[in-house]
């Protein structure tokens, strides 16, 4: 029976740490050299026989922040010498040792004596080796975690690839064969107009700007002949090396030069201009008696561009053409014989051999426990975090000025675009139009015009018989698992011909209903000031001229905002076009894709809208119904050009071949000076769980991600990468998961990289605020805290594809940096505590994978200062210490 007046000392079999336990005798030796300890203090004398030794830090695997790019630091893993177990073993004991039972008043150098003379009675106790099947273990998931960045590297989607990320105060690596160490890669980027000072445009004291003229209420007018585009020369890229986007040079601190014509005559470097830029404060606020210049046409506010003055960027002499594998490659002269493509991207057997590799692990039996229990760990040390800090971090909040859930930036992550309105704002548009524009010719049926009252006459229904009943858009309890039935709430009161009227862009009044309904979203979204969207618009890829159009469509009716970004998501219909004879095989749908990004690449003048357009988008979606079955007709997968069957190809067929292209034209786009786009696919939100493998390897981020809880040994893998997930917990009540079975919040405990978003607030939500329904049910539900919503909201604006001269504004000036050095509490709302907790949680799980060794038990902070031994902190090692 356990003696109550002891410490407890975790049997063998009950620790995750075997071999960790104390000696027998250890509390007796520990009596014995105490006592003598205090009285050796008491006399003043030397302590006879005892050998100083300070432990060191435990730390299995040091850790390495390797700047290949300034300020964007990448973790690495460097494993511990030989001799390190010994010291492992020592600073083991002296955390058992403290913990469990030294008395607080003693320094480190009193405790390192006492360990010292333990040790010189029981010898060390070194870090248990690791058995075969741990070995095995950690190893294939090093090689998961390897795979996944060689992916991210080949297509250039992380932090610091995309021009854009570079503001001028981050000045990129040095150009290949640059003997100056001060030219920079990449010119800063400029986002146009840009920022309106002095609200919060970073711009060095020493650089010049074009001067730009303000309204009255302090916004910059869209004025397309101002833009600034890089230039013709374009830099030499490797494809090891961490790339620089332009469009994150935001003029904070001095930019250096950019390789253009002599290398000795450099330009300097502009801040990159958002464009439009983001309004000062208060700007839609102006006196009634305020008088302001005359605009003939405005948007939002917003004096409009003028197209026919923009400059475009010429023509450069690469070429590029599609292998035979169905790779768009890119060449410096594609007539020498024997030319080989400029970059290297993985092959499709390449890809399969690699996501197998990764399929095989996750299945593991051993694996799956492992993670199983990590995971549960994970869980357990976030409420032991909450349970102990929760009423500091309100404190902390408190002290705040300002800042509440209200205004933090909170970015809507996942949302498309046709369904972007709620259900009362379209039937108040379908109702004006129909009051005071019935006679508007909108729709050619059999040869024939139809005018507005002509098409709502031969429904028999009038304006005043619209209801939000009568539309029937929303998703209700039939949609459950029937996602033809979802796809069906589009058309407005069924009628598919309602649908073309008013929420197509290519249509016979050329989008114009749907760029009025655009308008006004975008004037709601500035007016709240702190909401801002990604919108998903389709490119379906059934012709080479969608891109134009829809380029056009954006450009002339100047949907530009500063609170818009857009993602393209392809969906995945090739079966439906083959089976309608628009395309012959697959290699035509990804001709129709790419054939004009690469166009647009090579020469801007050959698509000048699409030039324009691609500025304001951040990257690409795949999407349709995962929950169909996929059939393997084949054994081994043909090339798209013999892809000629009327099925659908597979999920991670899609996915590799979204992937590849896409990278390739990030190279290339890369190397010009053109922002690059991130891979961001809808995966995991029903059929088979192989999907989020394929989206581990492929995506920057995924939308939805709710299969992850059937695959904890993936979702592990998630957690380590900090992948991110959009989250829309109203959308998956509707279609797939009750709203209190979703993983949300235990995917947030864990510290899995999550966000929310709200998918279809046509289909799902009520209210004019969707993004905030969806903050306000959640927080309700899974009884989340002011600082879990900053959290949530801090996450959206990391996810989020806008500029770095944007997110420094946001949520500080470091954002990127890990732990609290990256956070600023006056503009997230989160206390430092909480993202302090979540980066040595994360350091201590790869710590964990990389150095070999068993898990630890020691605190992660070093113990060789003075412990504190209040309540809390003593219940914070014991968390650290699992």
């Amino acid at each position: 029976m356990e003696n109550p007046g002891e410490p407890s000392i975790p049997a063998r079999h009950e620790s995750p740490d075997e071999g960790l336990s104390p000696p027998a005798d250890y509390h007796e030796l520990v009596e014995e050299k105490l006592l003598a300890h205090h009285q050796g203090s008491q006399d003043g004398g030397p302590q006879t026989g005892v050998t100083r030794s300070r432990a060191s830090s435990f730390a299995p695997g040091s850790l390495k922040l390797e700047r290949t790019v300034p300020e964007f630091e990448r973790l690495t893993v460097i494993p511990p010498p030989d001799e390190q177990a010994q010291k492992d073993g020592i600073a083991r004991s002296q955390a058992w040792l403290h913990t469990n039972f030294l008395a607080p008043h003693l320094s480190t150098e009193d405790q390192g004596e006492i360990m010292s003379e333990i040790q010189a009675d029981h010898g060390s106790s070194p870090a248990p080796a690791l058995t075969p099947e741990l070995k095995e273990l950690y190893s294939s998931l090093q090689r998961c975690l390897e795979l996944r960045d060689k992916y991210m590297s080949v297509s250039l989607q992380r932090l610091g690839d995309d021009p854009r990320h570079y503001d001028s105060d981050n000045s990129g690596g040095v150009m290949p064969g640059d003997s100056d160490s001060n030219h920079p890669r990449l010119k800063p980027w400029k986002t146009y107009p840009p920022p309106p000072p002095p609200h919060w445009k970073f711009k060095p004291h020493n650089a010049s700007a074009p001067e730009i003229s303000h309204t009255q209420d302090g916004d910059v007018p869209f004025d397309f002949s101002s833009c600034e585009i890089p230039g013709d020369k374009y830099m030499s890229v490797s494809l090891q090396e961490l790339g620089d986007d332009p469009r994150h040079y935001d003029g904070e601190a001095a930019g250096g030069a950019m390789p253009e014509g002599s290398s000795s005559n450099p330009p300097r470097f502009k801040p990159w201009k958002i464009y439009p830029p983001p309004p000062p404060p208060h700007w839609r606020l102006k006196p009634h008696n305020a008088s302001a210049p005359e605009i003939t046409h405005t948007q939002d506010g917003d004096v409009p561009f003028d197209f026919s003055s923009c400059e475009i960027p010429n023509g450069m002499p690469w070429e590029w053409k599609i292998d035979e594998k169905g790779i768009f490659q890119v060449y410096e002269d594609i007539s020498v014989p024997d030319s080989r493509p400029l970059f290297d991207i993985p092959t499709i057997k390449d890809f399969f051999v690699d996501l197998d590799t990764v399929l095989n692990i996750v299945a593991d039996g051993p694996t799956k426990s492992f993670a199983f229990r990590r995971l549960k760990y994970l869980s357990s040390k976030w409420q032991m975090y909450t349970l102990l800090n929760e009423y500091q971090e309100l404190a902390d909040m408190k002290r705040v000025p300002h800042r509440d859930f209200y205004n933090l930036r909170k970015v809507d992550t996942h949302v498309h675009h046709s369904s972007m309105m709620n259900q009362k704002h379209l039937l108040r548009f379908i109702k004006h139009k129909i009051k005071h524009y019935p006679d508007d010719k909108v729709i050619v049926r059999d040869g024939k015009e139809l005018t507005l009252r002509e098409v709502f006459e031969s429904l028999n229904l009038t304006a005043y018989d619209l209801s939000i009943d009568t539309l029937d858009m929303h998703a209700h309890q039939e949609a459950f698992h029937r996602f033809d039935k979802f796809n069906l709430k589009y058309n407005p009161i069924g009628e598919s011909r309602l649908r073309e009227i008013f929420m197509k862009t290519d249509n016979y009044i050329q989008g114009r209903y749907l760029a009025e309904l655009t308008q006004e979203v975008m004037a709601d979204l500035e007016q709240s000031k702190y909401q801002n969207c990604e919108w998903r618009i389709s490119i379906y890829g059934r012709s080479s001229a969608e891109w134009d159009k829809l380029a056009k469509w954006i450009v002339h009716n100047k949907l530009y905002s500063h609170n818009v970004r857009w993602l393209v998501q392809i969906p995945r219909l090739y079966d439906v076009y083959k089976a309608n004879g628009t395309i012959g095989n697959f290699a035509d749908l990804l001709h129709n894709i790419f054939v004009p990004l690469f166009e647009v690449t090579k020469d801007p003048s050959t698509h000048p809208e699409l030039h324009v357009f691609l500025q304001r988008v951040v990257g690409i979606d795949c999407v349709d119904d995962e929950s169909k079955p996929e059939r393997r007709i084949y054994r081994k997968f043909p090339y798209p050009k013999d892809w000629n069957t009327p099925q659908n190809p597979p999920y991670s067929y899609w996915m590799y071949y979204m992937f590849a292209n896409m990278a390739s034209l990030n190279h290339w786009r890369q190397a010009r000076g053109f922002n690059t786009f991130v891979f961001r696919p809808h995966s995991g939100e029903a059929g088979d769980t192989d999907h989020l493998a394929a989206a581990f390897l492929t995506a920057h981020s995924i939308s939805h991600g709710i299969l992850l809880r059937k695959v904890p040994a993936l979702q592990y893998l998630f957690y380590l990468k900090q992948i991110g997930l959009a989250m829309s917990p109203l959308s998956n009540n509707a279609l797939f998961l009750a709203y209190e079975r979703n993983p949300l919040p235990e995917f947030f405990k864990i510290g899995l990289n999550v966000s929310l978003s709200t998918d279809d607030p046509l289909q799902f939500h009520f209210t004019k605020e969707p993004l905030l329904e969806e903050y306000s049910v959640a927080a309700h539900i899974y009884k989340l805290g002011q600082s879990g919503l900053a959290e949530l909201a801090r996450n959206s604006v990391i996810q989020s594809g806008f500029e770095m001269e944007a997110k420094r504004h946001w949520i500080g000036k470091k954002w990127y940096l890990p732990d609290a050095a990256g956070n600023d509490i006056n503009k997230t709302n989160v206390p430092d505590k909480r993202l302090a907790f979540r980066h040595n949680t994360l350091m201590e799980e790869l710590k964990l994978i990389y150095s070999n060794q068993d898990a630890p038990i020691a605190p992660r902070s070093s113990l060789t200062s003075q412990l504190d031994t209040s309540a809390d902190t003593v219940a914070v090692q014991a968390m650290a210490m699992g």
